[in-house]
């Protein structure tokens, strides 16, 4: 994809950026550690460093950057390589999807570190977003290394699975994760000891990725699916959550379908696009009420 990049200011602007709004990338339930500041711009953490990302008019604005780090590690996190447009297009050919396109229109999958989305999506499982974003908070500043300060916050990196082994579950538990304690443990101990490398599990098919992911204590197909399209580039995957269970229902199955019928559905209505669809739709459902019982 070609774009129009400024540098200036410790910062990188991308003028008149189509498909991107850093409300539906951050607000869509695939990332947690982000901070909405005073100016209703976002503040995140990722891969050791500190962003701030806002959008004025059709311009795209990363401050507290410079064009190095910009080319090396946010280009690539924020997809900007593919083409939203022929996604659109595709995915336009069922009406539901292309109304919930145009709700979400701004959204992107992200491309994010594959030890922290394991250890947030065990901690997502029968959770609030802002309980996520509170414990996962708590784990980093807790446990994490001072990256720096912005705008009044600190800021920390994410904790590595040797640090997170060396602690009691109390510990962990004190970061308010609740009962997944014994599951962020156990999956911090099976990194650490190098039973399963998650760095490599992106290299699989999705199938044999999804068998490697289940067997971390606390990870079931939804929190599997999950790890692999917002960190593996696995767009084919298809998480089902509430939000997604009751918008397949609402407009194309019947109620009570069972959820590994909704994934093989899923997965052959929208095949190599799955993700993107299940992003769209989540968000559609999520902050419409779609399917939601009065």
């Amino acid at each position: 994809m070609r774009y129009d990049l400024i540098e200036e200011n410790d910062k990188i602007i991308i003028k008149n950026i189509k498909n991107f709004e850093p409300k539906h990338i951050f607000e869509c339930g695939q990332a947690f550690r982000w901070h909405v500041e005073e100016d209703d711009s976002y503040t995140i953490v990722a891969f050791g460093k500190i962003l701030n990302i806002s959008k004025v008019g059709n311009d795209a604005i990363f401050s507290n950057t410079n064009k190095e780090d910009f080319l090396k590690i946010w280009y690539h996190y924020f997809d900007l390589d593919r083409d939203y447009d022929k996604i659109k297009d595709e995915l336009s050919k069922d009406e539901i999807v292309k109304e919930a396109i145009k709700f979400g229109s701004g959204m992107r999958i992200l491309n994010q570190d594959e030890w922290e989305m394991l250890i947030s999506f065990i901690t997502s499982a029968n959770n609030m977003i802002s309980r996520i974003k509170k414990s996962l908070n708590l784990l980093s500043e807790k446990y994490g290394e001072l990256i720096g300060e912005y705008r009044g916050n600190k800021y920390y990196s994410f904790p590595s699975a040797e640090s997170l082994n060396r602690l009691s579950l109390e510990d962990i538990k004190d970061c308010g994760v609740g009962f997944r304690a014994k599951y962020i443990l156990s999956a911090a101990n099976i990194i650490s000891r190098e039973e399963i490398d998650v760095y490599a599990i992106k290299n699989l098919p999705t199938e044999d990725a999804r068998r490697d992911l289940l067997i971390f204590p606390g990870v079931g197909p939804k929190v599997a699916d999950c790890i692999m399209l917002f960190s593996m580039e696995k767009s084919d995957a298809f998480p089902i959550d509430v939000w997604v269970k009751r918008v397949m229902e609402y407009f194309y199955l019947k109620e009570d379908t069972k959820l590994k019928v909704i994934q093989k559905y899923g997965e052959e209505k929208f095949g190599h696009l799955a993700g993107f669809a299940q992003q769209y739709l989540f968000y559609y459902a999520r902050e419409l009420g779609i399917g939601k019982k009065k």
